[in-house]
């Protein structure tokens, strides 16, 4: 049995793993429209994981003929993502209108098309690729196309399925588990509309061919006000999809309060995961705090007096304390290192070799930590440069999963937003965070004599799993002695 013709297939995109264990991610926007051509690795969407904003490339050159999402859908690792038509292949006379059909019913009602599978003797038709890599997986080199590595139970990255036809929109869709439970709806439009309105899936009765549930039946279980359980109150009956359109919306009411619920927004992406690591880190972490005033005043003068000699290449303070931190690590190592369950459900105390220095930022999607590799092998000026950049980037949302989750030990600079301290709460699964407040000018001892002097606070958080009292309190020691006499502290580093 021969390989199939190019022009009687197209080519599947399917959303790839983006890195880090993720299994969905939400459409930002397409950089390509249907009809476009494009080349291999050229990006054609941007999309948001729970870590960054990435472009996605094509491993494929063609046409593109369809693009499965809208922006705002939260698609599943796996899906079909983006259909190409291999360059030199002309469209069916029918397929625009039938594949438009097809796959607007599929992502309506039962979410994707099922995929063909390749037989042994039927390789398949792609464009060769750069290989080049893009978190977590490449573009096709030779005739392999997609991912060495296998996604259980999902099909491979890129397969062959034939162009859709009118008679594409009966593909049946999945079978009744053994457990008799109705099988969980796949449509990215359904899953969205049943989160947004807090319906459980497994509690819906799905009036689709075997149990499948469809969108009326979200929809239903809305109107019906059923709230997170929805079992008792969902029928078999179907009921038009513009019923609930046609009627007024209501204001809902806060169960709790009594007030109108203005506005339900989802959490996913970064806020979803900044919400499970705070939680797990409360949780799982037994954190002790302590902390320190630190008069700064000689590393401020440090800084004036280089700025004079070298403006254009002075370090910022919290380069300067992040140099002084690294050599702190490298005295007490214990606040590097962190617990991990082992393989036999035991835990382990796990140390590494250098230091990754995460630097928390602010930016538009929420608190991410971008960490500088290997900073110990940093002076402050390398330091002042790599921090600004991962900023930059971070702001941008163009930080990697790997930027934003290799770190293992965090400085935070919460003095920027006008606050003298913070308790804060550890980076899991990290053992410590260091914070700096704002410098201000506070009276001061200083030789017997009153006097105004620069002065910040040093706020330590700790795993006291990791170590005690007496080692958190020596590092922090440590890194304030050299902040408030930094000349001798830079001339042995």
């Amino acid at each position: 049995m021969g390989a199939p013709t190019v022009s009687e297939h197209l080519l599947v995109f399917l959303l790839p793993d983006l890195g880090e264990g993720l299994t969905e991610a939400e459409l930002v926007s397409w950089l390509v429209a249907e009809g476009d051509t494009i080349v291999v690795d050229q990006p054609v969407a941007e999309v948001e994981t729970a870590k960054s904003v990435v472009e996605v490339p094509s491993p494929f050159a063609g046409t593109v003929a369809t693009l499965h999402g809208q922006p705002g859908e939260v698609l599943d690792v796996g899906a079909p993502f983006l259909s190409v038509r291999p360059e030199g292949t002309a469209a069916p006379s029918s397929a625009p209108t039938a594949v438009g059909q097809a796959s607007a019913m599929l992502r309506e009602d039962a979410g994707v098309p099922t995929q063909a599978t390749r037989s042994n003797d039927q390789p398949p038709v792609a464009s060769e690729g750069s290989g080049n890599v893009l978190i977590g997986y490449g573009t096709p080199g030779g005739l392999t196309g997609g991912r060495t590595r296998p996604r259980k139970g999902a099909s491979a990255r890129s397969v062959e399925t034939p162009v859709l036809t009118a008679d594409a929109a009966a593909v049946s869709p999945p079978a009744v588990p053994a457990s008799g439970r109705a099988p969980l709806c796949v449509s990215p439009l359904v899953r969205r509309l049943a989160r947004d309105h807090g319906v459980r899936l497994e509690d819906v009765r799905g009036s689709g061919e075997k149990g499948l549930i469809l969108r009326r039946d979200i929809e239903q279980a809305i109107a019906a006000g059923a709230g997170p359980s929805v079992s008792s109150s969902v029928t078999d009956e179907p009921v038009a999809e513009n019923a609930t359109r046609a009627a007024d919306p209501v204001p809902a009411t806060d169960s709790r309060s009594g007030l109108t619920v203005l506005e339900r927004t989802p959490l996913r992406g970064v806020r979803r995961t900044i919400a499970d690591a705070m939680t797990r880190s409360r949780r799982e972490i037994p954190e002790a705090t302590v902390w320190v005033d630190v008069d700064v005043t000689a590393l401020v003068e440090l800084r004036e007096g280089m700025k004079r000699s070298t403006p254009d290449t002075v370090p910022g303070i919290l380069a300067f304390v992040a140099r002084f931190v690294v050599a702190g690590l490298a005295r007490f190592p214990e606040l590097n290192s962190r617990i991990a369950t082992g393989d036999d459900g035991a835990q382990e105390f796990v140390r590494v070799e250098g230091v990754n220095l995460g630097i928390a930022a602010q930016t538009e999607r929420g608190l991410v930590v971008p960490s500088v590799r290997r900073a110990d092998t940093m002076s402050a000026r390398e330091l002042d440069r790599e921090i600004r950049r991962l900023a930059a980037l971070a702001r941008e949302g163009k930080a990697t999963p790997s930027d934003l989750s290799s770190g293992t030990f965090t400085l935070n600079n919460y003095g920027v937003f006008g606050v003298d301290g913070s308790a804060a709460i550890i980076n899991y699964p990290e053992s410590a965070i260091l914070g700096l407040g704002r410098i201000i000018d506070r009276p001061w001892v200083v030789d017997g004599q009153l006097a105004v002097r620069k002065v910040t606070e040093l706020t330590l958080a700790f795993d006291h799993r990791v170590c005690d009292g007496g080692t958190a309190g020596g590092f922090l020691r440590f890194v304030a002695d050299a902040m408030e006499n930094p000349g001798g502290m830079l001339a042995d580093l």
